[in-house]
């Protein structure tokens, strides 16, 4: 009896995760896609990283694959700043949905990333243009600065002086 239920328990086990495995190829792309269009800051991981935005696998000079500019936010949980900052990104990733997309990379669980980028302090933000070199930003800031980064930066609109 003991035999057939382990026998029962590892068949299941490996079904679920051969049918997990079968489906998340085509989710990430389905649901980003739909939270990108939706204004909603994606959560990225390495693999999505170099799908969407660098392969520093393979090459060693900066090639943005983006069809629009991008923010990464790297930030961690425990992070204060990072959790004050969050809901400024989630209102911009809306405001700019159609112009930017906003990505977040928790630094604890991406540890690559975060070292490709020399997080060592967070928050850090990388502001990517579509043909230039990515510039960082490190620290909290108000919506303002962000909104003056993405437009100056990242979009090339000229800010008049009021």
């Amino acid at each position: 009896m003991r035999k057939t239920m382990t026998l029962a328990v590892l068949l299941f086990a490996s079904v679920l995760t051969f049918a997990c495995k079968d489906g998340t190829k085509a989710q990430p792309n389905e649901v980003e896609q739909k939270n990108a269009q939706a204004g909603e800051v994606i959560v990225m991981d390495k693999e999505m990283f170099i799908k969407n935005i660098f392969d520093y696998e393979k090459s060693q000079q900066w090639k943005y694959k983006g069809d629009k500019p991008a923010i990464i936010d790297l930030y961690a949980d425990w992070c204060g700043p990072c959790r004050m900052v969050a809901p400024i990104m989630k209102e911009l990733a809306k405001e700019y949905a159609d112009k930017i997309t906003i990505y977040k990379v928790n630094v604890d669980k991406e540890r690559e990333l975060a070292a490709l980028f020399n997080a060592s302090s967070i928050p850090l933000f990388v502001f990517i243009p579509m043909e230039e070199e990515p510039q960082l930003f490190r620290g909290a800031a108000d919506k303002a600065t962000y909104k003056k980064a993405i437009d100056e930066f990242l979009l090339k609109k000229e800010v008049t002086s009021e």
